[in-house]
């Protein structure tokens, strides 16, 4: 390396203008939808970032079922309600459906990505609801559900704690869920 080319400045290679194309040019099955509304425009830019937390949202949920799943250990006899009813497996496949649905929308906006969607987020606003309701009976029919087992009271408090706990964040995961749900889903125009 000789000293004139270690003193010449870099040049950065930026890539040509993108053009936009004509709207007329443009693919007839895909439509783009234009609202003078703020709230949708805004909704459309978080888009991404509230599909993944759909699809978070139902893996933990999966996570926390396949907790549920160990619990079936001596010297308890049954499974918890919230297990029973399954509600952290299906709600898992329509949360991460939805989130999935709402990561393509904002890709590529179609009117069948919309309606699909939109079907989606109120399929899962249904399951948070569901949720809600069977997690509230899961609180109330499984209070004693270990301390009326275990042997110490030492043991009961701790095991409670992580029972209710998960019961908890399952909570908060199904109420934020319905509000990520709902918002898509009552939009009457696409955004």
């Amino acid at each position: 390396m000789d000293s004139n080319t270690a003193h010449n400045p870099v040049f950065l290679v930026f890539p040509p203008d993108i053009n936009v194309p004509d709207l007329q040019s443009a693919d007839p099955t895909a439509t783009n939808y234009d609202t003078s509304s703020p709230l949708p425009k805004l909704l459309a830019t978080k888009m991404k970032i509230l599909g993944a937390m759909q699809i978070l949202f139902g893996v933990m949920n999966f996570s926390f079922g396949v907790v549920f799943l160990f619990t079936l250990e001596n010297p308890y006899p049954r499974f918890p309600f919230i297990f029973v009813s399954g509600y952290p497996f299906w709600s898992s496949v329509l949360f991460i459906n939805s989130g999935a649905f709402l990561v393509a929308l904002e890709r590529k906006t179609t009117e069948t990505l919309v309606k699909l969607s939109q079907i989606m987020n109120s399929l899962s606003a249904l399951a948070a609801i569901a949720g809600i309701i069977l997690l509230t009976f899961g609180l109330i029919l499984d209070q004693q559900f270990f301390c009326g087992y275990a042997e110490t009271i030492s043991q009961c408090q701790a095991v409670a704690t992580l029972f209710t706990g998960i019961l908890i964040m399952l909570m908060a995961f199904s109420i934020i869920e319905l509000f990520i749900s709902l918002s898509f889903s009552v939009m009457r125009r696409p955004f």
